[in-house]
């Protein structure tokens, strides 16, 4: 597939852009703010998001009609916040839709259907399986954008087409493998956000890395119950598309989910927080819906729900660490 989109303007979309022009290929990019636009046609970087990664304008074109870039790609990329994605796919055109394959690498779940982006493909748009795909990591983009070597896993239930957009995005720093469990891995990449949040949470609080070695474990064994129970798979948890993406979420610099929680550790509300990050974290979203899916088929989730009553119910983080504490194993 020569025609290629992005959907995304963000550090991920970024980093895609990065990747896919380094290996040659010419990209269709949606970027829907005239001035950011503008900015880039004339300097040639993102202004927002890894501003160091240089924009080969010949081998880009910027679209800002959403229905203009699908009708003029075979693949798209859609690494939108899972908060903005459904404002965007609802503009596109159903015939138009079934014509592309999609692979997004967005990280959570739509908050108004509580869908993964290829349940929504599927369902909503009618897109079939066969030209969905999920990308995943453990992949900070801002890593990426430094060329460091980094590891990503491309999943479709159709092989042949994991294996041909794995191709386009190998290179010298990135090695990436194939598999089927789509929905297993975009369940167990919104989870590991609200995770880091906790572990975000305890740290602000003062916990140190004894505790936090223990939450993390837990952590894991709440994904691996909530994803077993809704998709039953042959997966292995410890594969680094779920636990390596859980270690570098709850661990890494980069990590908004962990930066959020520590912040609401320290005594920021949500409000502030938010507003001193001024970037998206996933598990913000994600737990409104991780929540109300695992109350509707009886999943214990007692991190999920620490989270949950910190972020929503304004339940005191102090009070709720502690409570969480006596139900970890």
């Amino acid at each position: 597939m020569n025609k290629i989109g992005i959907i995304g303007e963000g550090s991920w979309g970024t980093a895609l852009l990065k990747i896919l022009q380094q290996n040659g290929h010419f990209v269709n990019w949606l970027v829907r703010d005239q001035e950011i636009r503008s900015y880039i046609t004339k300097n040639y970087h993102n202004p927002n998001y890894s501003s160091d990664v240089e924009i080969d304008m010949e081998r880009c074109a910027l679209f800002d009609s959403v229905n203009d870039l699908i009708s003029a790609c075979e693949l798209v990329f859609l690494v939108l916040p899972s908060a903005y994605t459904e404002e965007v796919l609802k503009e596109l055109s159903i015939e138009e839709v079934q014509k592309v394959h999609f692979f997004s690498a967005t990280k959570g779940i739509l908050p108004e259907t509580n869908l993964t982006v290829t349940q929504y493909l599927q369902s909503i748009l009618q897109v079939s399986e066969q030209k969905i795909g999920f990308i995943s990591g453990p992949s900070h983009a801002e890593e990426i954008a430094r060329e460091r070597l980094t590891y990503l896993t491309v999943m479709s239930k159709n092989n042949a087409l994991a294996q041909e957009v794995a191709a386009l995005l190998s290179n010298r720093y990135i090695l990436d493998k194939v598999n089927s469990d789509v929905l297993g891995a975009e369940y167990a990449t919104a989870l590991k956000n609200v995770m880091a949040i906790a572990v975000g949470i305890a740290h602000g609080l003062g916990y140190g890395d004894n505790f936090i070695a223990v939450l993390v474990s837990n952590a894991l064994k709440e994904i691996e119950r909530f994803v077993n129970t809704l998709h039953p798979h042959q997966r292995n948890i410890t594969d680094y598309v779920y636990l390596g993406d859980l270690l570098v979420t709850c661990y890494s610099q980069y990590s908004r989910n962990r930066t959020l929680g520590l912040m609401l550790g320290k005594g920021y509300s949500i409000k502030a927080a938010q507003l001193e990050m001024n970037m998206v974290a996933e598990g913000y979203y994600a737990v409104k819906s991780i929540v109300k899916i695992a109350n509707e088929n009886k999943i214990e989730m007692p991190i999920s729900q620490t989270v949950y009553h910190i972020l929503y119910e304004r339940y005191s983080p102090t009070i709720e660490m502690r409570l969480l504490t006596d139900k970890l194993q």
